[in-house]
């Protein structure tokens, strides 16, 4: 059967700066965060649609090819969830095939630029069948807001270069339900790179949703939301003023601090790996000894974000390639950068 109409989104995942760990009612963060968008780690993302009679929603999903049914089942269960949204869900069957370019469900925010892409998806979609189009702005903050409630940190995938999400007072626009783009930058900060340091390729052994739930018992849970809220007002201005070595210790603190939450929850888990530990000392030293301002951060994952300016990119990743690869033979890495946000390709 021909498909009545198809639809691409390639959408970015990103690295958050000051991490959110934990939320509330739908979807909601407890406390507000701050990401690089980037450029190369992206999934695509192709929705065909097909007629058929009414009633129910209907998807078939395939990721690289394949049927992957733990994944289609999470996207069932957000477009019935949804579909109040979208009544013309139940009048077509959605085929969606996707691919990333990096590896899934291992600490490198998947879900965000997948379910991003899916929502960017959808609204194109309702706007082919409804007739009703939106302006940028408009679609861009509903796709956020979409994509937020389909996996929280995917509502900063939607804007380029970097965004932040959840009310604070200092941010114009900030909001719990969407992402915003972060205005005032620091020129410094808009050709910042990324080495995604992959120590594993493996799926987590804990899932973020999993993660975030165990926030709601965690015995430094009030502390930790503390430490957020001061974080995200300092380094709010570290950004605007381009404040390097301060921007270092912030975003270092966040990375281990959320790790710390979870070897500490109840039950606790543990999702760095030796290699990791290694990583993070490797590039302190590397730090210490060049005078650049290489630093680390960590998704939920064992895999390491190593973060500097472009104009130092040649040494670092030069030091990945002869250095790093001799030490660990078995690593691999992504050379990524800020990048400017999803592109429709169909």
């Amino acid at each position: 059967m021909k498909a009545l109409h198809t639809i691409e989104w390639t959408s970015p995942s990103n690295i958050a700066l000051v991490k959110y760990w934990g939320k509330f009612g739908d979807q909601l963060p407890r406390n507000p965060s701050v990401s690089f968008t980037l450029k190369h780690a992206v999934t695509n993302m192709k929705l065909e649609l097909f007629s058929k009679d009414p009633g129910g929603v209907t998807v078939e999903f395939l990721f690289e090819g394949k049927p992957n049914s733990k994944f289609q089942d999470k996207i069932q269960k957000y477009l019935e969830k949804e579909k109040n949204l979208f009544p013309w869900l139940e009048r077509v069957h959605l085929k969606l095939s996707s691919h990333n370019t990096f590896p899934h469900s291992s600490g490198i925010a998947s879900s965000a630029s997948s379910m991003s892409a899916l929502c960017l998806c959808l609204l194109s979609a309702d706007e082919w069948l409804t007739g009703h189009e939106r302006s940028d702005s408009e679609f861009f903050k509903l796709a956020s807001e979409l994509s937020r409630l389909a996996s929280g940190s995917a509502g900063r995938s939607i804007y380029s270069t970097m965004a932040s999400w959840g009310e604070f007072e200092s941010i114009r626009g900030s909001s719990n339900h969407y992402a915003t783009e972060f205005e005032d930058l620091h020129p410094y900060f808009h050709d910042y790179c990324d080495s995604i340091l992959i120590v594993s390729a493996k799926e987590k052994s804990v899932s973020s949703r999993a993660g975030h739930s165990l926030m709601e018992n965690h015995p430094y849970k009030e502390a930790r939301y503390a430490q957020a809220y001061s974080n995200m007002a300092e380094l709010t201005q570290v950004l605007k003023k381009g404040n390097i070595p301060r921007f270092v210790e912030i975003v270092e603190e966040e990375a281990l601090s959320l790790h710390a939450l979870m070897m500490t929850s109840r039950p606790s888990f543990i999702l760095l790996r030796p290699e990791s530990l290694d990583l993070i000392e490797k590039i302190r030293e590397f730090r210490e000894q060049t005078q650049i301002p290489a630093c680390f951060t960590i998704d939920a994952g064992p895999n390491i974000h190593l973060l500097y300016p472009a104009k130092h990119a040649a040494a670092v990743k030069a030091w990945i390639e002869k250095d790093l690869s001799v030490r660990l033979p078995e690593l691999k890495w992504i050379h990524d950068e800020v990048g400017s946000g999803p592109v429709r390709l169909q």
